[in-house]
C-alpha cells in the first residue's frame, strides 16, 4: 500500500479575492465613519452573548471571507460600544478618523517590528520624526526624545522605572529590591486625582502601595504644592528617599492642572524625577490660546500625551517625552548576542526605552493624521470641542437643578442634578439612577466620577462626529431621566 501524501500547504488569498474582499471591507469602514450614530451608542448584549453566538471550537477547515464578514456585521458590530458615535461621551470620548485608519491598514500589511532600526530604518526614523512634529505643535522644547507605547499607563510606568536610574547608589537594577536590608525606602508622591496607573506602576515597580504618596487637593483639585513640599522633607528627614513625582496635566475625575511649576522647584531642589501625566489635556496645548496648560513642562523628566484620546488617532498611540533617554535605556536596555548590530552610537534602537521587544509602526497613523488635517485642522476640531463645552457649562450653570462640579477647563463637564430638598447620600443615589436610566437608553452614553467624595456625571466631548446638537441632547436626557426618579 502506498504511503498517503500530505495534503499541500494552502495558500493565504490571491490577489484578486484580497482586492474584493479589501473593497467591501474599506466600503463598510467608509460608510460606518461617515455615519456611526445608525448604531446604538451601547449595546443591548448580556455578559456572555457573544460568546454563545460563536462555534466553542476552532474551524477545522478554512471558511469564507463571506462568511467571516458576513459574522463580523451580524455578531460583532451589534455587539460594540461604539467610541465612534457622537454621542459616545464617557471617559475620555475618542475617534477613529479615516486618515488613521488607512495609516492603521499600511501598518498591518506592512507588518514590521520596529525593535531595531536595522528591522525597520522607516519605522524608527519615522517615529522620531512626527514626535518631533508633535513637539513643535505641543510647544515643547528642543531636545526631547520621544518615543510610543501602546498606553499612558505603560508610560507612566517606564517613567518611574527610569527615575530609579536617577539613584545608581540603589543598584536596584543589578541586585533588585527582594531581601535586601539595605536598601532604603524610596517614595512615589502623586495627588489624590492621578490617575490610578500610577498605583499600578508602584506595584509592578514593586516599590508597593505603602511607597505612594497621595497629596491632598487644593479647591479646584490640584495638587497642593506646600503639602508636597512638606511631605517631601517629612519623608527625607525620616531617612526615606524621595523618587518621583507624578503631575498631572487634566486629571481624570475633573481635568484639573497640577501647579507644574512649583512642583517642578520641589523636584529640581531635592533631586527629584517629575513625570507630567497630560495625556488626556496636553494635546489642547496645540491651541496657541490654550498653551499655558503646560506651563512648567519644559523642566519635567518625562511627559505622556495621548494623540489616541484627543488627536483623532485610533488606538492606541501614547507619547512619551524625556529629557533623560540615558536612564530611560539604562532601566531598560539588555541586549542579547543575536540582536547586537553595527550601526553604532548614533543609532536608536526603539527595544532599548521600554519593556517590549516587539514593537509595532504606530508613528504611521499619526503622521497620516497630522498630513491630513493639518495642525490648522485639528486645531480647529478641538477649539470647537472646547467652545462646546464652556457653552454646556453655561446652561449648567443657568439651570436651577443642574451643579456644576469642577471648572471647565478642557472639554470635559463634571456636574450632577441637585432637585431642592434633598442631599448627601441620597442625592447620590438620585444622580446614580438617573446615569442608570440614561445608559440604559443606549441613546447616550456618559460616565461618572466622585468629586470629594460626591457622585458626579461627566459628559466628555472628544469625538470629531459630535456636536452641540448631540451635547444639548445629552443635557435633556439626563434632565428627563432624573425628573422621572423623583
Amino acid at each position: 500500500m502506498k504511503p498517503t501524501s500530505p495534503a499541500p500547504p494552502v495558500s493565504d488569498m490571491s490577489p484578486a479575492e484580497f482586492r474584493k474582499h479589501g473593497y467591501a471591507v474599506i466600503d463598510w469602514i467608509a460608510d460606518y465613519l461617515d455615519a456611526p450614530e445608525k448604531w446604538p451608542v451601547l449595546s443591548a448584549v448580556r455578559p456572555g452573548d457573544v460568546r454563545r453566538a460563536l462555534p466553542p471550537s476552532p474551524p477545522e477547515r478554512g471558511e469564507s471571507m463571506d462568511e467571516i464578514l458576513g459574522d463580523f456585521q451580524r455578531l460583532i458590530v451589534p455587539a460594540t460600544t461604539h467610541w465612534n458615535h457622537p454621542a459616545f461621551m464617557a471617559y475620555f470620548a475618542n475617534s477613529s478618523t479615516a486618515a488613521g485608519v488607512l495609516g492603521e491598514a499600511l501598518t498591518a500589511a506592512l507588518n514590521v517590528n520596529a525593535m531595531l532600526w536595522r528591522t525597520s530604518p522607516a519605522a524608527t526614523e519615522l517615529e522620531f520624526l512626527t514626535l518631533d512634529w508633535l513637539r513643535q505643535m505641543l510647544g515643547l522644547p528642543e531636545g526631547l526624545f520621544g518615543e510610543i507605547a501602546d498606553t499612558a499607563s505603560s508610560n507612566t510606568l517606564y517613567a518611574l522605572a527610569a527615575a530609579r536610574e536617577m539613584r545608581p547608589e540603589l543598584r536596584i537594577r543589578e541586585e533588585g529590591m527582594s531581601g535586601r536590608a539595605d536598601l532604603p525606602k524610596v517614595v512615589i508622591y502623586c495627588s489624590e486625582e492621578a490617575h490610578s496607573s500610577v498605583d499600578k506602576a508602584v506595584m509592578t515597580l514593586g516599590l508597593g502601595l505603602e511607597s505612594l504618596r497621595k497629596i491632598p487637593t487644593d479647591s479646584a483639585l490640584r495638587m497642593d504644592a506646600t503639602a508636597l513640599a512638606a511631605a517631601v522633607e517629612n519623608d527625607r528627614r525620616a531617612g526615606r528617599v524621595p523618587l518621583a513625582i507624578v503631575a498631572t496635566v487634566g486629571t481624570t475625575s475633573t481635568t484639573a492642572i497640577d501647579p507644574v511649576p512649583a512642583i517642578a522647584e520641589i523636584c529640581e531642589e531635592h533631586g527629584i524625577w517629575l513625570h507630567v501625566d497630560a495625556s488626556y489635556g496636553g494635546t489642547a496645548a496645540i491651541l496657541p490660546e490654550m498653551r499655558h496648560v503646560l506651563d512648567g513642562c519644559d523642566r519635567a523628566d518625562s511627559l505622556v500625551v495621548n494623540p489616541h484620546k484627543w488627536l483623532f488617532t485610533p488606538m492606541d498611540c501614547s507619547v512619551m517625552y524625556t529629557r533623560r533617554p540615558d536612564l530611560l535605556k539604562r532601566a531598560f536596555q539588555h541586549i542579547p548576542d543575536y540582536l547586537v548590530v553595527s550601526e553604532g552610537e548614533g543609532v536608536a534602537n526603539l527595544m532599548d526605552y521600554g519593556v517590549a521587544l516587539g514593537r509595532r509602526f504606530r508613528a504611521l497613523k499619526l503622521w497620516f493624521v497630522i498630513r491630513n488635517f493639518g495642525v490648522e485642522g485639528l486645531r480647529s476640531m478641538i477649539r470647537e470641542h472646547i467652545r462646546i463645552a464652556r457653552r454646556l457649562g453655561e446652561w449648567i450653570d443657568n439651570d436651577p437643578e443642574l451643579e456644576r462640579m469642577a471648572e471647565v477647563t478642557f472639554s470635559t463637564v463634571v456636574f450632577r442634578h441637585r432637585p431642592p430638598g434633598i442631599g448627601g447620600r441620597e442625592l447620590d443615589d438620585h444622580n446614580s439612577r438617573t446615569l442608570a436610566k440614561v445608559v440604559a437608553g443606549r441613546e447616550v452614553y456618559l460616565s461618572h466620577t466622585r468629586v470629594r467624595g460626591s457622585y458626579a456625571l461627566r459628559i466628555a466631548i472628544g469625538n470629531i462626529h459630535t456636536t452641540e446638537a448631540h451635547v444639548q441632547r445629552a443635557l435633556e436626557l439626563v434632565k428627563e431621566a432624573a425628573g422621572a426618579r423623583r
